[in-house]
C-alpha cells in the first residue's frame, strides 16, 4: 500500500534547502510569505513542480496533493492540453489593450452552462468578484448594506470579511451575531453588514425583515468552508432566496470554491436563481482569476454604453492566457468528467466514514462533489459557533499534516480538508485514507 513507505521527510532536515529558502524569504516578506495559506510551522515545504495529482517538492520527494492549491486545479498540475493551449497563446503575446477572442469564447461557455448567468465580467481573484458584486448590488439597489453569514470567508475585501473568523468573546447573540471587522479595517465597515447565523431560517427572516430597506444584497455558498462544509439544512436557503425576492434585495451567490460541485454550477441542484454571482478559481485552469456575473438588469450597472454606475478597470482583466487556460479546462469538464469526479469524492468520504467508525474515534464527515471534510468531534455540528471557528483551535491538525507529508500525501494544517482532482484514483485515495488513519493513531 502507499502508506508502507514513509518519506525520510527531508524538508525538515537540517540542511534542506525549504529551510534555508524559508529562511531567505523571512528577510524580505514579511513572516516569509505572500500569502497566510501556506504558512506552516516551522517553516513550510517548497514546491519544484507538478504533474497529475503529484507535487515534487525542492527536495526531490514527491507527494499525493489533496489541496490542488486551494480547490483552482480540477484538472491536476500541468495538464498537458492546458499546458498546450497558454504555451500557444503566450506565444501570441500575453496582454494587450485590446480584447482577445478568448475573453468572448469563456465568457459565451459559462453563460451557456450556468442558467442564471447572462452577462460576466473577469477580473484576476476571488476577492475581487466578490467587491465587484457587492459594489453592483449597492449601485442597482442605492442601499448600502449587506449581509453574509458569521463564519463565511469570500475573501479580503472589507465588506466580505467581516465575521470572517470571531472569537467566542466577540460572538454577541446567537440569533444576532455581532459585526466585527478585522484588524485593519475601519470599525465603521461593521454598521453596513448583517451578521446573519447558518441554518438558522427564523433568526435569518427577523435580521433581513429588520434591516430590509437599507440592504442591497445577501452574499452566500451553499456549501460554506469557512463553516467547515456544514450542509444548509432543507429548505434554508430556498427560504432565504424568498425573503430576499419579497424585499428587492439581491442575492450573490459566491460560486468561487463551489463551482467544481457540478457542471451547471453549485445553485443548479437546489434550483435557485442568484442575481449576481462571482467566480474564479477552476475558471482560471491554474491561473489567476475571477469573474462576476448575473442577469442583464443586474449586470448592466457596469455598462459604459447606458447609465453606467461601477467603474471596472484592471491592466490584466482578461488576459488571454489565463483566459486560454480556463477555456481548455472548462471544455475538458465536460459532465461525464463531472460524474466521474464527483463519484471519487463520494468514494473518499465514504471511505473516511469507514476510517472513522472502525477505528471508534469520535468524527464527522462532510462535504459534497469533489470536495471533502472531516471534523474531530461528535457534537452537534449546525454552524460556525458549533465548529468554535472550524479546525483552527485544534492543534492536532498542524502535527497531522507533517505526519501527512511523511506519508507522502499533500494536506492543510487548518484540518481534515480536501480536494480531489481529475488525474486521482481510487488507489490515490485508499492511500490517503490509509495514512490519515495511521496518522491519527500515531497522534492520539
Amino acid at each position: 500500500m502507499v502508506t508502507d513507505k514513509v518519506l525520510l521527510a527531508k524538508y525538515r532536515e537540517p540542511g534542506a534547502l525549504s529551510r534555508e529558502l524559508y529562511e531567505r524569504a523571512s528577510r524580505v516578506m514579511p513572516g516569509g510569505n505572500t500569502r497566510h495559506s501556506v504558512a506552516l510551522a516551522p517553516y513550510p515545504i517548497y514546491a519544484r513542480s507538478g504533474s497529475g495529482c503529484r507535487i515534487t517538492d525542492v527536495e526531490g520527494q514527491e507527494r499525493v496533493d489533496f489541496l490542488n492549491n486551494y480547490t483552482s486545479l480540477i484538472l491536476g498540475h500541468a495538464h498537458p492540453q492546458v499546458t498546450e493551449a497558454v504555451q500557444r497563446r503566450a506565444a501570441l503575446g500575453t496582454a494587450f489593450t485590446m480584447p482577445t477572442q478568448d475573453e468572448v469564447e469563456l465568457a459565451e461557455l459559462i453563460t451557456g452552462r450556468v442558467a442564471y448567468v447572462e452577462q460576466i465580467r473577469f477580473c484576476n481573484s476571488g476577492s475581487e468578484a466578490v467587491m465587484l458584486a457587492i459594489k453592483a448590488a449597492r449601485a442597482f439597489t442605492a442601499r448600502p448594506k449587506i449581509a453574509k453569514f458569521e463564519g463565511a470567508y469570500h475573501g479580503i475585501y472589507d465588506y466580505a470579511e467581516v465575521s470572517e473568523g470571531p472569537t467566542p468573546e466577540e460572538w454577541g447573540e446567537a440569533d444576532a451575531p455581532a459585526s466585527i471587522t478585522e484588524p485593519g479595517t475601519p470599525e465603521s465597515v461593521s454598521r453596513d453588514v448583517v451578521v446573519l447565523p447558518w441554518n438558522r431560517p427564523e433568526a435569518c427572516r427577523k435580521l433581513i425583515q429588520q434591516h430590509k430597506d437599507h440592504l442591497s444584497a445577501l452574499l452566500m455558498d451553499p456549501m460554506p468552508l469557512g463553516i467547515g462544509m456544514i450542509a444548509p439544512r432543507p429548505g434554508f436557503l430556498e427560504g432565504l432566496r424568498e425573503e430576499t425576492a419579497r424585499h428587492g434585495i439581491l442575492l450573490i451567490a459566491d460560486e468561487v470554491l463551489n463551482f467544481r460541485l457540478d457542471y451547471h454550477g453549485a445553485f443548479h441542484a437546489p434550483g435557485i436563481v442568484p442575481d449576481l454571482a462571482t467566480f474564479g478559481k477552476i475558471i482560471g485552469g491554474g491561473f489567476p482569476v475571477g469573474a462576476v456575473a448575473g442577469s442583464r438588469s443586474a449586470m448592466s450597472v457596469f455598462d459604459h454604453t447606458g447609465a453606467l454606475k461601477v467603474h471596472h478597470g484592471g491592466t490584466f482583466n482578461a488576459n488571454p492566457v489565463t483566459l486560454a487556460a480556463g477555456l481548455e479546462t472548462m471544455r475538458q469538464m465536460t459532465p461525464e468528467a463531472f460524474d466521474r469526479l464527483n463519484g471519487l469524492g463520494e468514494y473518499v468520504r465514504d471511505g473516511l466514514r469507514r476510517l472513522f467508525r472502525d477505528t471508534g474515534r469520535p468524527a464527522q464527515v462532510y462535504g459534497a462533489g469533489s470536495m471533502f471534510v472531516a471534523h474531530l468531534t461528535a457534537d452537534e455540528l449546525i454552524d460556525f459557533r458549533s465548529l468554535r471557528g472550524f479546525s483552527r483551535t485544534n492543534p492536532i491538525y498542524s502535527n497531522l499534516c507533517h505526519k501527512m507529508l511523511e506519508y507522502g500525501f499533500i494536506l492543510s494544517p487548518r484540518g481534515i480538508f480536501g480536494c480531489l482532482s481529475t488525474p486521482m484514483t481510487e488507489a490515490d485515495l485508499d492511500g490517503f485514507v490509509e495514512a490519515l488513519g495511521r496518522g491519527l493513531k500515531e497522534l492520539a
